[in-house]
């Protein structure tokens, strides 16, 4: 099981909340819960079936600016290892 969790400020609104839920409802796997009072939103998932540009893009839509909290999980991490480019 990955967990993770995603602080975006905004996100205690009931529009908003149930946006989320749209979109993250339909996601295999993935169960979440929204923490209004602190504007954070746990996430956790089975397999990894999203990266995490894809979750941060989901918060954008949402026009919400989403950092992680904590370290993200090497499964849902898109981000490649950088290579040094010899001259």
């Amino acid at each position: 099981m990955l967990e993770l969790e995603v602080y975006a400020a905004g996100v205690r609104n009931l529009e908003k909340i149930l946006e989320l839920d749209h979109l993250l409802g339909s996601q295999p796997s993935t169960r979440y819960k929204v923490d209004s009072n602190h504007d954070i939103v746990y996430m956790e998932f089975d397999e990894p079936t999203l990266g995490i540009d894809e979750i941060q893009a989901m918060f954008r839509r949402l026009g919400l600016e989403p950092r992680i909290v904590g370290a993200v999980p090497a499964e849902i991490n898109t981000k490649t290892k950088t290579q040094r480019i010899r001259p």
